[in-house]
């Protein structure tokens, strides 16, 4: 009468607990707590756990019993052979438990249909058990325990498909209802997580320049990805792999659309869990239809950007169409790489007299010393090749810490060399997309033609400017510049030169002689006054300087210095004689008569020794 009693106590029990179960489902361990809490009111049992088969491993529900660390679980082929004995004396089945659990006294094995094992649960023995046990109630309370566990497994079942699907149609309802590639990949981690509340999960994006930074969203990085990441984003299959370096289980999804694979997603399970069919169902169609929200997004944007490319080309060929001079030109795109690029930095490089030079629009970074490893490695790269380069991450390029990760350049190539180059950088790695790369390009190409025949008119400007064997000035750019200067300074110094008896010079060493003396004579005249005026060949023998805002002190210093240096520099020894004319704005003086009073004050420094300066109605030996 004892154990029927009991029996059907445990029934009632066990009806309860049906009927909260369908109304209210709770977590594994608690309904281990509601089972504990019935074996110890009817047998006084204290000791309970509960073994859930998963994957041919028995998990146990408590991962610690008498000290016992067993949160890997115990493998199903190392009892199984025991669980036909479990009825006879002595349980070796028991035997077996009791290396995990002291208290372990009695098993019951809880089958689901066709006899397919559910799970274990280890009891410690009482003598109210022991009584129990056997009678054929124990085989009854087994069976009815299974039941109870069938049913709850199929009620987490349900529940946890529903969840399932609650949260895909959560998800494709954003999918569909925005074009926000940012506003997705929130979507999808946020969906993920929820899942997945205890797994870490991140996306791998191949490169997308008009995306923020994310959390747990990363750039693919084929040199960095583990073997089976990559193998997933080429293939398109899910891939698994038991991650003993990292201590992880790893799956990786890719993210795929109709027209190409987007990334990966990965998620991180504790070694040996195996996802069973409905979570890689999920996560499989998670991917898929992300992948799908991320391709119409990635369309509508591009479409988007190849319009305002378009514009952008356009616009810059009518640009570069008008008669701009070079620095123009340069502000000019300067101006659209920063609206199209947002760069860290800019460099236009042009070549001159064999080395590169930095141009207007460059910025103050590339005048440092620490812009000479980029510099550097892009001139070394067009010394090679007219290729443009395109640099995702320059840090692990050159194996070094850098400032700037990402770097695009494309050459300026004129008749068919490399004459120059734009560089742009910025300091986030995998900042610029390949779109871009393509977009610099068209833009850098139509501006090299207008940047040709910018350069090319400048030669030949500087051919009509310059005296071809002296390469000072002609006379008609000094011309125009001593004007403009009468116009804009408040005064200024106009010295005429002439070479003494150089007639002489020419007859008797010959023309080609003459002609290194001439040079020789320009170069004094050029480091003499620097930057602080012009130098020009007048004619002949004769050569003129022009200095604006110089006054006469300083004039008549930079003079003597050039009088005695030339026969010093010169072989045959030469002399010069010189005339100097200033002028003041309030004199309302004129080119014209700034030169005449220069003439006049050379025909005085000839008439008087030579050799020497003469001012304008003053003459000093």
């Amino acid at each position: 009468m004892r154990n029927l009693q009991i029996m059907q106590n445990i029934k009632c029990q066990l009806l309860d607990l049906w009927i909260n179960c369908a109304k209210n489902p709770l977590a594994s361990i608690e309904y281990l707590e509601l089972f504990k809490g019935m074996v110890f009111r009817e047998f006084k049992i204290e000791n309970v756990e509960f073994l859930n088969l998963k994957h041919d491993i028995l998990y146990p529900l408590t991962t610690f019993s008498e000290g016992n660390h067993i949160s890997k679980g115990i493998p199903y082929v190392s009892v199984a052979p025991y669980f036909e004995q479990r009825h006879q004396s002595p349980n070796l089945l028991v035997d077996q438990f009791k290396q995990y659990f002291e208290y372990a006294g009695d098993a019951l094995v809880l089958e689901g249909e066709n006899s397919i094992i559910l799970g274990v649960l280890v009891l410690e023995e009482t003598q109210i058990w022991k009584t129990f046990a056997q009678t054929p109630y124990k085989l009854e309370l087994e069976k009815l325990i299974s039941e109870t566990v069938r049913m709850i497994k199929s009620n987490h079942r349900n529940t946890y498909e529903q969840k399932l699907n609650r949260e895909l149609f959560e998800m494709t309802e954003i999918f569909h209802s925005t074009m926000d590639v940012n506003h997705i990949l929130e979507a999808m981690i946020h969906g993920v997580k929820k899942i997945f509340p205890k797994f870490q999960s991140k996306l791998i994006l191949s490169n997308d320049q008009d995306r923020r930074q994310i959390e747990d969203v990363y750039v693919f990085d084929y040199l960095l990805e583990r073997p089976s990441t990559i193998e997933s984003f080429v293939s398109g299959e899910m891939t698994v792999e038991e991650a003993t370096d990292i201590d992880y289980r790893l799956l990786n999804a890719p993210i795929k659309g109709k027209q190409g694979i987007y990334g990966v997603l990965q998620i991180f399970a504790p070694p040996g869990y195996q996802f069973n069919s409905r979570e890689k169902r999920f996560i499989q169609h998670l991917a898929q239809t992300s992948g799908n929200a991320l391709e119409n997004a990635k369309l509508y944007h591009q479409s988007h950007r190849l319009v305002s490319d378009l514009q952008l080309i356009n616009e810059t060929s009518q640009r570069l169409n008008m008669k701009l001079n070079k620095e123009e030109i340069l502000s000019f795109l300067t101006k659209q790489l920063n609206k199209s690029f947002t760069p860290s930095g800019i460099c236009f490089a042009l070549i001159e007299n064999n080395k590169y030079h930095n141009e207007k629009g460059t910025s103050a970074f590339f005048y440092e010393k620490e812009a000479d490893i980029y510099s550097n490695y892009i001139t070394n790269h067009f010394e090679k090749s007219a290729d443009p380069l395109f640099v995702a991450d320059f840090d692990n390029l050159i194996d070094q810490h850098v400032k700037y990760n990402s770097m695009m350049a494309v050459p300026i190539v004129i008749r068919e060399n490399v004459q120059g180059y734009c560089a742009i950088l910025h300091e986030e790695p995998y900042y610029f997309s390949f779109d871009s790369f393509k977009l610099m390009q068209s833009i850098i190409r139509h501006s090299s033609l207008a940047i040709s025949n910018i350069l090319l008119r400048e030669q030949l400007q500087e051919m009509v400017d310059r005296d071809h064997l002296t390469k000072l000035y002609a006379r008609k750019y000094l011309d125009r510049y001593v004007e403009k200067s009468m116009e804009v300074d408040e005064f200024g110094s106009f010295v005429l030169c002439d070479i003494d008896n150089f007639k002489q010079i020419n007859d008797t060493f010959g023309h080609q002689t003459g002609d290194l003396i001439l040079k020789t004579i320009a170069e004094q005249f050029q480091q003499a006054i620097q930057n602080e005026g012009i130098c020009a060949r007048w004619g002949g023998e004769e050569m003129a300087i022009y200095l604006p805002n110089k006054n006469l002190c300083d004039t008549i210093e930079i003079v003597n210095n050039i009088i005695k240096l030339v026969p010093e520099t010169t072989n045959p020894s030469v002399t010069i004689s010189s005339g100097i004319a200033f002028w003041k704005k309030d004199t309302e003086s004129t080119y014209q008569v700034l030169f005449q009073h220069a003439d006049v004050a050379l025909y005085e420094a000839k008439n008087n020794g030579k050799n020497r300066y003469c001012l304008y109605q003053q003459v000093n030996a």
